[in-house]
């Protein structure tokens, strides 16, 4: 099972970064390269432990549906989604976040199991390990300016 961890300091406080990271409405924004949207379960807010969405992406091409459900939420530090139904054989996000100085470091573990058994190895090794990598990086990268776009607007407003 193909693993990926990426880590992001963000200079935010972890309550920002937490909650950006389970909000809904975050990994719906016209911006993201997979016009990612939810379409059933919650659609809006915040998610909550026992929580599931339906989201429908754009992957090579072609539209994707993934239902999810949040299995684990230790606030402000932890969640874990889980695919209860989707084009994986199945995939774990454990979402963690360590409160720094200066911020917030989030470390994403994404861990799958590709569809199409023996032919799924072969499919990770030539393009769709990269591809997943290369999601959770951009996703990590976005959330980052998110929070610290919010974090600047908020200390400038109490200013």
């Amino acid at each position: 099972m193909p693993l990926i961890e990426h880590k992001q300091f963000i200079k935010a406080p972890i309550d920002i970064c937490f909650d950006l990271a389970r909000d809904v409405g975050v990994h719906t924004q016209p911006a993201l390269k997979t016009k990612g949207k939810a379409v059933g379960g919650v659609t809006k807010g915040l998610l909550e432990e026992g929580n599931c969405v339906n989201w429908e992406s754009v992957h090579f091409g072609i539209k994707q549906r993934v239902t999810t459900r949040v299995i684990f939420m230790e606030k402000p530090y932890s969640f874990v989604e889980k695919m209860v139904k989707g084009p994986f054989r199945s995939f774990i996000h454990i979402h963690q976040f360590i409160e720094e100085e200066e911020g917030t470091t989030m470390i994403d573990h994404f861990q799958y199991k590709s569809p199409f058994s023996p032919i799924g190895v072969l499919i990770d090794k030539l393009f769709l390990a990269k591809h997943m990598e290369k999601f959770i990086v951009t996703r990590a990268i976005e959330l980052k300016q998110i929070a610290e776009t919010k974090t600047n607007q908020t200390f400038d407003y109490m200013s």
